[in-house]
């Protein structure tokens, strides 16, 4: 059987996203119209933070996760917002105006993208802008009732502070939401996920927006160059980071093949393991942290077939005797520890084939063993199959063994997806 793409159906988009985009967008859009009518004020100002953003936007980086961010350019649209003057000489440029810059920066930065192929994910560029208008549209009507001066300047650091960690909450809380709806997991369990990977790079971002509003106060436009290099350094470490990431999935992948290539097992099934047990663990509501290392245990949890002399017919190990099952989970296990950097998924794979109560003195097996003990069963006797019958059998065989064999709560929460995914095609 073949679990489709996670999330909604192509050429449809949730409603999250749908307020998302348009609430930015309509944003934009308005003030663009507005600041062209009435003219920019400080043009030279406007001018180099839309260079800084828009090179910003054009260096964006995806972060594991499928994470979309543009540090440079964020920090850049910060500083902008935030900005009270230049060398000494006080700005007026109003929120509007903000927006207006910021959304013809971004839009000169994704050019390029565009005319390469790269379309940007339009829900991660619209909580980028849609947090610079919010910020703008809170700081820059404050700053005109509070002009600063020597006795004021705590009291706008402060609100300069609490605005980028409220800022830094809000768009958390939107990637959550519109996480839970795609992966159709827990909103709590996605904005826990958005909160650990956003931390750092949001108090980069948010930091250095201060920094550069604070520093072109007493350097000029100067500050823009000397704030924006650390940022640019941490930006690199971040790509290297997600690069890295990227590769040892891509490693962990092709090592699943062998058993594939081999012949122990079916062409795909590995990867129609992995994916089908990712989305049970979603449906379940695991972090992040887990679905990761689930994913990893569900594309090797048959490496162990390799240790046999005679394959088993079909590779389904679910046909197989216990004894075989659990010397195909230890050897596998095994293997997987030799990394020295696997341990977790290693023991996810040895406590695969243990029934959902437990074998021994260890207690039930972890969740993501579970998991994949049900999304391997279900595997190994549909197969590439479509057939509702089928599909319907092997439920009703799981269900059948719930409790005892397998999980209920597994098998209830795959039932979910399959059914779920049938609805979409």
């Amino acid at each position: 059987m073949g679990i489709r793409r996670r999330g909604w159906p192509p050429g449809r988009i949730d409603p999250a996203r749908a307020m998302l985009i348009t609430a930015a967008g309509g944003c934009a859009v308005g003030s663009l119209i507005w600041t062209l009518l009435v003219g920019f004020v400080e043009p030279h100002a406007a001018l180099a933070f839309g260079v800084l953003i828009a090179a910003g936007e054009l260096a964006r980086i995806t972060l594991p996760g499928h994470r979309e961010v543009a540090p440079i350019a964020s920090a850049g649209a910060i500083g902008y917002a935030f900005l009270l003057s230049i060398g000494g000489v006080m700005v007026t440029h109003s929120a509007w105006q903000v927006i207006a810059v910021v959304t013809l920066g971004v839009a000169l930065g994704e050019l390029p993208h565009i005319a390469v192929g790269r379309e940007p994910r339009w829900s991660d560029l619209a909580r980028r802008v849609l947090i610079v208008e919010i910020t703008a549209l809170v700081f820059r009507p404050f700053v005109r009732e509070v002009p600063p001066d020597p006795d004021n300047w705590w009291l706008i650091v402060a609100v300069m502070t609490a605005l980028v960690a409220v800022a830094w909450l809000i768009d958390a809380g939107i990637a959550a939401t519109i996480r839970a709806e795609r992966l159709h997991t827990r909103l709590s369990v996605a904005f826990g996920d958005e909160l650990r990977a956003q931390f750092a790079i949001g108090m980069a971002i948010g930091s250095s927006g201060v920094l550069i509003a604070l520093a072109s106060t007493v350097t000029g436009l100067v500050g823009l160059l000397v704030f924006t290099a650390p940022l640019l350094v941490t930006q690199v470490a971040f790509r290297r980071f997600a690069e890295i990431r990227l590769t040892y999935l891509q490693t962990v992948r092709s090592l699943s093949r062998v058993t594939e290539v081999g012949g122990y097992v079916e062409t795909g099934h590995s990867r129609r393991v992995s994916r089908l047990a990712r989305l049970i663990g979603c449906e379940l509501g695991m972090r992040e942290s887990e679905l990761l290392e689930l994913e990893y245990a569900a594309l090797m949890h048959d490496i162990g077939q390799l240790s046999l002399r005679d394959p088993i017919a079909g590779g389904a190990t679910v046909l197989a005797s216990p004894r075989e099952q659990r010397r195909i989970a230890e050897l596998g296990s095994a293997v997987i520890r030799e990394t020295g950097v696997l341990d977790a998924v290693a023991e996810l794979v040895r406590r695969q084939c243990e029934a959902c109560e437990g074998d021994g003195d260890d207690g039930p097996p972890p969740l993501g063993s579970r998991i994949i003990k049900v999304a391997n069963a279900f595997d190994d006797l549909v197969g590439e199959s479509r057939d509702a019958d089928r599909i319907e059998a092997v439920l009703q065989r799981l269900r059948m063994d719930a409790g005892r064999e397998y999980d209920a709560e597994v098998v209830a929460a795959a039932a979910q997806v399959l059914e779920r995914d049938r609805a979409r095609r």
